[in-house]
């Protein structure tokens, strides 16, 4: 059964439907008809009556309904079928008329066959009937063959037996219900869309033209007139079916363009029993009568000439098919050969019973070696379970549930005997009649998996040194500590003095330098292990040894780095630092390289080439400096520097002579902090300047308030190695002493020995210059360092602060220390440089120095780093 297309979107758009006019056509109709009855009216013109009023009104109704269909679809081709239709229902309701009211049969004949044309016509032309013309050439022989089988069949098996001679007449009334008759047929049977509107259309036509042809065998005498009345109300009732169900057309979606209208072919062979029953009645009338008459002989040639006519135009359709068919399996051979891929058709036993002609071309594969046996003969067998599952997952879905097609990707033999790689996309066409099999597109993917192993390749390689880069290295770490017991650690390891190599060598150095490391990297590790180059100078190795084999891999590897680099154009000198963290104590694998890397920072802070371990305490110390140097950009800045002052007194007259300046941090999280804890930290950071100058100016500002107070006292202030080695320290100097108007011999600049570095002369320069202001120095912490006693002749100062080292007890020794502090202070005493005894907390302390001689001290036993309120409160109560 068709399905008219547009169903579901149908809108009622057909024109309002004047249902006064439909019910008022056949009420006056079967009124007249029954008055006839009654003999009030004569039948003929009752008869005449009602099927004009029929056809006028049903008759305008189809034109309207046509224009209709016009206006919706903006074309003439879907309103043509109604509107011959329309014609024809006036046509036959107006000769009806006409013929009945004047008794003429002659009239009646032309309009029953004009009618008959025009409603042959619109049964052709309806919507969805034939969408082509060889559609409706088709259909039309099929009606004629039809019409023929029946005209012949009802003439040798009714007619003719009874001895009956049709007139003119009455074989133009035969002819022409057999013809609506048999189009009838066809166009409810082979209609392309819409098929139950064309069938009850057809129906309404039959009727009418049954309703014509009675009245016209009447008229002419060949029937009683007791049939007037039956074929009045046939012409009375039957326009209004064609027209209620023409009315299906106007509210249905335009018909869609069929591109091969030859449903006709291989459809329903309406033609088989006609034939059949003009055969019977053939041998039928054989039988009885023995012979055929003029007439029977004529109707038995058309019926044989429809017949020939259809086979001619169905060898034609056959012809046509065939070239077609020809054509598509052209397209289909040159497409298959010229595709990449390899097409196969498997069984449900996965045998190959077909292969694309490609298969030689792309795989060297000939039919003889693959038709007919497994397709998983030809997969890699450590690919082949796989692939079979995959297989037997498709064969045991249903066909009709398939959706896209599975795609399996497996190692397959070609002709060669090589493996490749081939991706292979699986379609289930079982439930396709033409196929009923699985078909398989193997394509080689060989090229696409070595771009991927190249890719793969740069992506986890460094480019210079060829060794694993970053990523590789935290995937294989990541893939290490997915094992149910983590073994193994992470080393980093660090090139000292590389950066120089760039900055003085050039980068080509630089480079050839890296790929030498990377040599020696790979020879030193184990074949289990994995180098890489974490970044310019930096290497990373994972390895699966334990503690002491790693640490002995690290040993080997740093011994191995720190070799002379012979090039062609310099030998360069490095070392290497290395730092270990295991992967068992790590959180994660960023972790475990951030524990290797803070290892390895603490390496580098002590001597070059050390390898380190990290501990959780190396972790905190090295955490607690990170913050320091983060939160030490801008102290300055937020105003969390403070000064703290601890007297320094006169041992023989017991008063104070001066305060020396302590810097304190004031953190917000670590709170108070001495300048011991943060101080080297700002120097190696750049700030140590400007934090230096700070406190310059921080001190002469309280030494101008003390003044003011009338204080006398003189005030130390320590200065940073990065301010002793600035050309401008005297300039600086002396910018803060004019602008706060302290007097040069109140302020002391005091250095330590670690402050004073290794250029001696330098720091002697800045120091003779700061002197020429009238600025006194001083050394402190005299003996925690390695200046010897000989060298105090060459600095320029004129204090020097002893660290209570020279002069209490050594540990383990017993004896006075006196002879040392003696010593240092004699030599004082002939070079002109006055000794303060620093860090009293005894009595024992003060007497110690006291006999030895020192005129100052400095302590807590006199007072810890207060600020300066507090110390001016100590002030005045030791004036």
């Amino acid at each position: 059964m068709s399905v008219e297309p547009g169903a579901a979107t149908r809108r009622p758009s057909a024109p309002a439907l004047p249902w006064a006019l439909v019910l008022l056509a056949p009420i006056v109709g079967t009124a007249v008809i029954c008055a006839a009855l009654t003999a009030l009216v004569p039948p003929l013109l009752a008869v005449g009556l009602g099927a004009g009023v029929s056809a006028a009104v049903h008759g305008a109704l189809l034109f309207r309904l046509a224009l209709a269909i016009h206006h919706r679809h903006g074309s003439f081709g879907p309103c043509r079928g109604v509107g011959f239709i329309s014609l024809g229902v006036l046509a036959g309701g107006g000769t009806a008329a006409s013929a009945a009211i004047g008794r003429l049969p002659q009239v009646a004949g032309a309009g029953l066959v004009l009618a008959v044309l025009c409603y042959l016509t619109g049964l052709l032309l309806l919507p969805g009937a034939a969408p082509t013309f060889l559609a409706r050439l088709r259909q039309g022989l099929d009606a004629l063959g039809l019409a023929a089988c029946f005209l012949f069949t009802a003439w040798v098996a009714v007619i003719a037996p009874h001895g009956g001679t049709p007139g003119p007449l009455a074989f133009l009334v035969a002819l022409a219900t057999t013809a609506v008759l048999a189009s009838s047929v066809i166009i409810a049977v082979r209609a392309v869309h819409f098929r139950s509107a064309a069938r009850a259309c057809a129906t309404g036509v039959l009727v009418s033209v049954l309703g014509l042809g009675t009245l016209t065998l009447v008229l002419s005498g060949a029937s009683s007139a007791g049939w007037l009345y039956l074929g009045g109300t046939a012409l009375v009732y039957g326009p209004l079916v064609s027209y209620a169900t023409a009315r299906r057309y106007a509210a249905v979606a335009p018909v869609p363009e069929a591109t091969d209208p030859e449903r006709g072919f291989g459809g329903y062979p309406v033609l088989t029993v006609p034939i059949a029953m003009v055969l019977a009645a053939a041998m039928y009338h054989l039988v009885t009568e023995h012979t055929f008459d003029l007439f029977s002989a004529g109707l038995g040639c058309a019926v044989v000439g429809a017949l020939t006519a259809r086979e001619a135009f169905s060898a034609f359709d056959i012809r046509r098919y065939t070239r077609k068919i020809v054509e598509q399996q052209a397209h289909l051979r040159s497409l298959v050969a010229g595709a990449s891929e390899v097409a196969m058709v498997l069984g449900p036993d996965l045998a190959v019973r077909w292969q694309s002609s490609a298969a030689a071309r792309q795989l060297g594969l000939s039919d003889q070696d693959v038709v007919g046996r497994s397709f998983l003969v030809r997969v890699h067998p450590d690919d082949a379970d796989a692939v079979r599952g995959r297989l037997e997952e498709v064969l045991a879905g249903s066909p009709a549930e398939s959706g896209h097609p599975m795609l399996i990707e497996a190692r397959m033999r070609d002709g060669f005997g090589h493996w490749r790689d081939t991706e292979s996309s699986v379609s289930d066409l079982r439930a396709v009649p033409e196929v009923g099999a699985l078909v398989v597109h193997v394509r080689d993917i060989g090229e696409r998996r070595e771009l991927e192993r190249s890719l793969h390749r740069l992506a986890s390689t460094d480019q210079l040194t060829g060794l694993a880069n970053r990523r590789h290295l935290v995937g294989t770490l990541t893939a290490m500590r997915a094992e149910p017991r983590p073994a193994g650690a992470v080393l980093v390891i660090d090139l000292d003095g590389f950066t120089a190599v760039n900055d003085l060598r050039g980068h080509d150095v630089g480079d050839a330098v890296l790929v030498e490391a990377a040599r020696r990297l790979r020879d030193g590790v184990d074949a289990t292990d994995l180098p890489a180059r974490l970044s310019d100078d930096e290497f990373g190795v994972a390895t699966t040894g334990s503690p002491v084999q790693t640490y002995a891999l690290a040993s080997r590897l740093s011994t191995m780095l720190s070799q002379p680099y012979e090039l062609p154009t310099a030998t360069i000198h490095l070392t290497a630092s290395v730092g270990i963290a295991e992967l068992a104590d790590a959180a994660s694998t960023s972790d475990a390289l951030s524990r290797a890397a803070l290892a390895l920072r603490r390496a580098r802070q002590g001597h070059r080439g050390r390898i380190e371990w990290h501990d959780e305490a190396l972790e905190a110390a090295l955490v607690h400096r990170m913050t320091l140097e983060h939160d030490l950009a801008g102290v300055v800045t937020r105003g969390e520097l403070d000064l703290v002052y601890q007297p320094v007194l006169d041992l023989v007259e017991g008063h104070p002579v001066g305060a020396e300046a302590l810097l304190r941090w004031r953190h917000p999280t670590l709170g108070s902090l001495s300048a011991a804890e943060f101080a080297p930290v700002a120097d190696e950071i750049g700030l140590a300047g400007e934090i230096g100058e700070w406190v310059l100016h921080r001190a002469c500002r309280q030494l101008a308030s003390w003044r003011r107070d009338r204080r006398e006292l003189w005030l130390a202030v320590h200065v940073a190695g990065a301010q002793l080695a600035a050309p401008d320290l005297g300039t600086t100097v002396g910018a803060a002493l004019d602008l706060h108007r302290v007097p040069a011999e109140r302020l002391v600049l005091a250095v330590t020995e670690e402050a004073l570095g290794g250029d001696t002369a330098q720091a002697v320069a800045r120091l003779t210059q700061v002197r020429a202001l009238g600025v006194r120095t001083a050394l402190t912490r005299f003996g925690t360092g390695s200046t010897p006693l000989a060298d105090l002749r060459r600095l320029p100062v004129d204090l020097v602060k002893v660290d209570r080292t020279l002069f209490t007890e050594p540990a383990g020794r017993r004896g006075p220390a006196t002879p040392i502090i003696e010593a240092v202070v004699e030599l004082g005493h002939r070079i002109g440089v006055d000794i303060i005894a620093g860090g009293l907390e005894a009595e024992a302390h003060l007497d110690v120095v006291r006999a030895a001689g020192c005129r100052f001290g400095q302590g807590y036993l006199f007072g810890r780093p207060v600020p300066p309120e507090h110390l001016e409160a100590f002030l005045e109560t030791h004036p």
